[in-house]
């Protein structure tokens, strides 16, 4: 079932929400892509001493899960321009630290690892990822070989809080569409473009109400999204895993952060490079301030996350380009600066698409230089026009 898009009635409200966060999760390679699990190296080679989080060149840097990723994150929530401009710097400073000893990658997964190749975070924190292995067994490609753009939204009370946060659930299959960018895994393509969700959706399968398939369920209240943790909590702790009954245990596409007063978007493959980042973010936060209505109905979006997980863009065109042209409407002049990338997305295919016809022309290793290329020089990147069809 396809959405239907139509004017609303009535939208509450309308923030500008010129002060978001967002969150990048970036690949660490030696000159052949190979990863390296060496994120601690990293941050105490930086830092002078080893911690999970330090201030660098003027952001945060970050240790993950994964040993073989680091995050940058912003110093502060800000503008489109000061997220990028200053996540660059800090991005060309952790180069210039490292000698440009490595390689640093976006992507939603690292197209090459094998399991074999990384391990997790073994410093603090244990307890927490001591419990999720117990339960769930994190050496799988679900845990270890994911990365994702984060993007946080503020919001101002509850009524604001529940508008956006059914408008983001709407527009979920849409936003996995447009930034698919993990057709591959171990080396093979598997017929997916975004395989970072196929496996983070089966990766708690054992306690299925934590990641409820990747889509929330609508919310008519604050109470309602409270009585969903309060579910989850009671199922891990009839495993007796009480330690993990945080709000950030919750691993749908969306989710709300009470203690940070945000929505954290999940859903979004990381992309190439922060331009693009800012890309997808400008037509996420365009479109929360349009005036439409999306598909509601549960097994609707899950039937159009599929085929967004699956396919792309590529059978979705013409209703990304209405949305398009929904978001140019009501963007911001900085969101303007930046739509452009997702247009380039809707004609060409997502950046998994691409890198798909792109793999069928050369071959992985070469556009695997192109990708750490894009985020050395922050240039989102586009296939020859001469090969779109």
């Amino acid at each position: 079932m396809r959405l239907e898009m139509k004017k609303a009635s009535s939208i509450v409200p309308k923030p500008e929400m010129s002060a978001i966060g967002t969150e990048h999760e970036y690949s660490i390679n030696d000159k052949s892509f190979r990863p390296l699990p060496i994120s601690d190296k990293i941050i105490e080679r930086v830092n002078g001493e080893l911690q999970h989080e330090v201030s660098f060149a003027g952001i945060l840097l970050s240790k993950e899960l994964q040993k073989h990723v680091l995050e940058l994150i912003p110093a502060r929530p800000g503008t489109l321009g000061f997220l990028e401009e200053s996540l660059y710097h800090g991005l060309m400073e952790l180069y210039r630290a490292t000698n440009y000893q490595y390689g640093f990658m976006g992507l939603g997964m690292h197209p090459l690892l094998t399991l074999d190749q990384t391990s997790y975070w073994d410093h603090d924190e244990q307890e927490y990822y001591h419990a999720y292995d117990r339960l769930f067994n994190i050496h799988q490609h679900g845990w270890l070989n994911i990365q994702a753009l984060q993007i946080n939204i503020p919001y101002h009370g509850e009524e604001e809080m529940v508008a956006n946060f059914n408008k983001i659930r709407s527009l979920m299959p849409y936003l996995v569409a447009i930034s698919a960018s993990s057709p591959m895994v171990e080396g093979k393509l598997t017929g997916y473009m975004d395989n970072r969700l196929v496996y983070y959706r089966q990766n708690q399968a054992q306690i299925p109400e934590i990641c409820h398939n990747i889509l929330p369920e609508k919310l008519n209240s604050a109470q309602d999204y409270v009585q969903i943790n309060r579910q989850i909590y009671k199922a891990l702790k009839e495993q007796d895993a009480r330690i993990l009954c945080r709000e950030w245990v919750n691993s749908r596409g969306l989710i709300v952060r009470f203690t940070r007063q945000c929505l954290e978007v999940k859903a979004i493959d990381e992309q190439e490079c922060l331009h693009s980042d800012m890309g997808v973010t400008a037509f996420l936060l365009a479109l929360l301030r349009s005036d439409l209505t999306l598909e509601e109905e549960e097994s609707s979006l899950k039937s159009m996350l599929e085929e967004a997980m699956r396919h792309g863009v590529a059978n979705m065109r013409p209703e990304m380009e209405k949305l398009y042209r929904l978001a140019e409407r009501s963007a911001t002049k900085e969101e303007m600066r930046y739509l452009p990338v997702v247009a380039k997305r809707i004609e060409q295919g997502s950046l998994a698409e691409a890198m798909v016809q792109k793999i069928g022309d050369e071959g992985i290793r070469p556009l695997l230089a192109e990708m750490e290329w894009s985020l050395r020089e922050n240039r989102p990147f586009t296939l020859d026009p001469s090969r779109c069809g």
